[in-house]
């Protein structure tokens, strides 16, 4: 089976009810994606589609890990992902003007007559969004063996050296601007 066709379910066989995919994502499948965030990436996602008259529930689990690099020492660090996401796909008759008018990013449309359900870039975008915004070493190992020495040091020299500058008798009376 091509590396497209493994991203699509054939929906219009299932019988209605619960049924459960699994998908691995590995590094070439982010690499086709241009994807920049992160290196090694081992990503499961577990996704359950519920099958109705006229619509379909997805639950996306994402679990896994992947080297990132860490935003305060710039060392790679190796994080663990996980979230949940939900998806409503509806079946339609007029989708694409649906789709282009529908608000709610968790609602997608399409047509009556579809018979495959293409997951993959769901499971990209849910696989980037489990990426935490702030990629850090959590505070009990700042400054531990992963930890690049020269920058924690640069950091702290740095907020030395703010701390002083906020004492600095010539910026004391801007305070009194502050309040007004």
């Amino acid at each position: 089976m091509g590396k497209k066709r493994a991203f699509e379910i054939a929906f219009v066989g299932l019988k209605p009810g619960i049924h459960e995919f699994n998908f691995e994502l590995d590094a070439q499948f982010f690499v086709e994606k241009e994807a920049q965030d992160f290196l090694h990436p081992k990503v499961d996602v577990k996704m359950t589609l519920e099958k109705n008259t006229g619509f379909m529930m997805l639950h996306f689990e994402v679990g896994g890990n992947a080297d990132v690099t860490c935003d305060r020492c710039g060392n790679s660090l190796n994080l663990n992902l996980w979230d949940e996401f939900k998806m409503l796909v509806k079946m339609v008759d007029n989708a694409d003007e649906m789709n282009e008018q529908e608000e709610d990013p968790d609602v997608f449309y399409i047509a009556k007559n579809e018979s495959h359900l293409n997951v993959e870039n769901w499971l990209y975008e849910f696989a980037m969004l489990s990426v935490p915004m702030q990629k850090m070493c959590s505070p009990e190992e700042m400054g531990g063996p992963q930890c690049n020495k020269e920058v924690l040091q640069k950091l702290k020299e740095m907020e030395v050296k703010q701390k002083e500058d906020t004492l600095n008798p010539l910026w004391k009376g801007l305070d009194k601007f502050k309040e007004n």
